[in-house]
């Protein structure tokens, strides 16, 4: 398993190319935790704190698919940069102002969402035609999806450590400072430099022209939704439980499950369509969430929710092989995007609507919510069959599918079944 994931970062430009995309998203992945601290710190209510946070994640879904779609037309270079950064210019206003004059602060978070670079679908646009081989691509989207449960893990210490050694407004700074430096670091490699997307059909819809995109896009709205809601879900568990750190267990067995299983995911070929082995990996990872209901003892609570993480990364990973297939040509950065500002979404949505099912009943009601989430994308993918068939037989209106730009079958396919 190592040795497969040493070859493929061996590649050249490779492991340039995933730091740099996890560096540079780690505005994004800190922004909630750093913007609390710093409203905290400027003597403004938590509700302040989640109107801003809010304010940017709203724009940052708007924008994440946009940009995306300019990438596809402009190249990464032109976009990314400058996005990333406007996006940093926002939260350096945020923190040059403070709260004391209060639009300017929204109008900081707008800018600071909705120009946060589409680095993630930007990177695995670029791995066909980095790794060559179609199953280095496939461990490469597993690897990726590994790294960004890493990346969520440090990216909140790394703030916290920024405000014990400066302060609240230091770490926006710092943070940033960071995020740009990683999107240089992908825009000025050969890679960034010479990627073009396939030429694309003019149609104001882009990606959402594809009919298996929409399914992917329903179905990963409520998986995120069942990823929000088990994080609120775990600090009430917690408050049931002696407090302390016991959330934090809970989501850290999360985190190492998904670690888990992306690594053991992205180790081997797997044979069949993708399109069906993701219908089973969403009904695993379904499976997964359902007896978190259960609320055993923390020993146990643990164990469940370890394995409840360890089809997630699978899952994603998989999902964006079935992206890259059925994306309509000319659109596979915002494509990706698409999928990416789902999931987001669909967290915010769960972390919202568990609120008031714990209120009335607790934790078993919060981890309940997961677990609808958990079926209600399955049933989604497991009645859409039709529309996720072989791209080469569909029937949905669009361009051919932007797939195996590398010239090879994803593991376990024959070359002529490709789009």
């Amino acid at each position: 398993m190592a040795a497969g994931y040493a070859e493929l970062l061996r590649t050249r430009h490779a492991a340039r190319l995933l730091a740099g995309t996890l560096v540079g998203r780690l505005p994004n992945a800190t922004a909630a935790l750093a913007v609390v601290l710093f409203v905290r710190a400027e003597g403004g209510s938590y509700a302040l704190a989640g109107a801003l946070s809010a304010v940017y994640g709203v724009c940052n879904a708007i924008g994440q698919p946009l940009l995306g779609r300019a990438v596809d037309l402009y190249g990464q270079p032109r976009v990314m940069l400058p996005a990333s950064v406007l996006s940093a210019l926002g939260m350096a206003l945020l923190a040059a102002v403070g709260l004391d004059v209060l639009w300017l602060a929204y109008a900081a978070m707008v800018i600071a969402g909705f120009f946060t670079p589409p680095l993630e679908g930007g990177l695995r646009a670029l791995w066909p035609g980095v790794l060559k081989r179609a199953d280095r691509v496939h461990a490469a989207y597993a690897l990726d999806a590994v790294a960004q449960e890493v990346m969520f893990a440090v990216g909140p210490l790394l703030v916290t450590l920024c405000v014990a050694a400066w302060s609240e407004g230091a770490a926006l700074w710092v943070i940033n400072l960071l995020g740009v430096l990683g999107a240089l670091s992908v825009v000025v490699s050969r890679p960034s430099r010479e990627w073009r997307s396939g030429p694309r059909e003019a149609h104001w819809l882009g990606a959402l022209r594809s009919a298996g995109l929409l399914v992917l896009i329903g179905a990963f709205l409520f998986v995120g939704l069942a990823m929000g809601s088990i994080a609120v879900a775990a600090v009430a568990y917690a408050d049931e439980h002696g407090g302390g750190m016991v959330s934090s267990v809970l989501l850290s067995a999360l985190g190492v499950g998904a670690l888990a299983g992306g690594l053991a995911y992205g180790a081997r070929e797997w044979p069949g369509r993708p399109e069906n082995r993701l219908r089973l990996l969403v009904c695993l990872l379904a499976v997964g969430y359902v007896p978190l209901v259960l609320v055993p003892d923390v020993v146990g609570m643990t164990v469940l929710t370890g394995v409840a993480g360890v089809f997630l990364a699978p899952a994603l990973a998989c999902a964006f092989v079935v992206v890259d297939r059925h994306a309509p040509k000319g659109t596979v950065t915002e494509a990706f995007s698409w999928l990416v500002t789902t999931f987001g979404v669909g967290a915010s949505v769960g972390a919202a609507v568990v609120g008031p099912a714990v209120e009335s009943g607790g934790a078993v009601a919060g981890f309940a919510v997961a677990g609808a989430g958990g079926i209600a994308a399955m049933l989604v993918l497991l009645s859409t069959k039709r529309f996720l068939g072989d791209p080469v037989r569909r029937t949905v209106v669009t361009a051919p599918a932007e797939n195996d730009r590398n010239g090879a079958a994803e593991p376990g396919f024959r070359a002529g079944r490709q789009a």
